[in-house]
């Protein structure tokens, strides 16, 4: 019954219902509606505020997402986007929603650029939103790559790829690596690439049903570790860090005066020093 619930409000609010009849505070998110001109509509699991009315580019790039924690069930679009939006340009909120009419503690707030985003999460993270509820604010990992154990080993990229495609949407990209005993096979496992975070839940949700099996095998689908994004100021101190051990090291042990390395290697050999 849940399930086919959230189906009827997606299908709804792709033709254009705004996601807050009957809701909590309805009166309130209306008005926040008419203020911004964003609109809020009601999908499987969540509701989205936002993108911006004039908004006609591609969705904003990775690291502009934050997640918002520990929000207070009661508390909704009315008050999270004042606060949000005093530190930046937003594209989109998306909060959690029970169907009970609460959220479920937690929201993803999108903003336009990267810097804004970071500003958040030093500005707002333990913000007390409520008199003795504050939030918690924190980057947010936009993992758009899923792992596909219990593939067959003699399966190529190309197979793997068109029958991702025939079962999940948006496939961008399949990796998959050599076995190290036979390099004409895989390990058996592959991962998947898909155009948005959204895309590759979405493909999750689908795969871990059980009822999905390919090449006439089970397979057995999870989160991929996200690749890191070392923040920019940390790389601007670990080049500086770098440049001056080098300069130690030219003078100690090799004179060379033409001794150089690339920005990239440096900081890929001092972080791996480091950590």
């Amino acid at each position: 019954m849940g399930e086919e619930m959230a189906t009827k409000l997606e299908e709804g609010s792709e033709r254009g219902t705004d996601g807050v009849a009957g809701t909590p505070k309805e009166a309130a998110l209306r008005e926040l509606m008419e203020r911004t001109k964003y609109p809020i509509r009601q999908f499987n699991g969540q509701r989205r505020y936002g993108p911006p009315p004039s908004w006609d580019a591609p969705p904003p790039p990775r690291g502009c997402e934050v997640f918002v924690g520990k929000v207070p069930r009661d508390l909704y679009e009315d008050e999270l986007v004042p606060v949000f939006e005093s530190l930046g340009e937003i594209y989109e909120v998306r909060l959690m929603m029970d169907f009970n009419g609460q959220n479920r503690g937690y929201a993803f707030v999108v903003y336009t650029n990267k810097e804004d985003a970071k500003k958040s999460v030093k500005t707002l993270n333990n913000y007390e939103i409520r008199k003795g509820k504050c939030i918690g604010v924190c980057s947010s990992v936009d993992n758009c790559r899923l792992f596909v154990g219990g593939i067959p080993k003699k399966v190529k990229k190309d197979e793997i790829m068109n029958e991702m495609i025939k079962v999940t949407d948006n496939v961008v990209d399949v990796i998959v690596y050599p076995s190290a005993q036979d390099k004409t096979k895989n390990r058996g496992f592959a991962f998947v690439e898909y155009s948005s975070h959204r895309d590759a839940a979405m493909a999750r949700r689908k795969l871990m049903t059980g009822k999905i099996q390919l090449w006439g095998h089970q397979i057995a689908v999870d989160w991929a570790e996200p690749e890191q994004e070392v923040d920019e100021e940390i790389m601007d101190q670990v080049w500086k860090f770098f440049y001056l051990q080098q300069s130690y090291i030219v003078t100690q042990s090799c004179p060379s005066p033409n001794l150089r390395f690339s920005k990239g290697a440096a900081i890929s050999l001092v972080l791996r020093f480091l950590f």
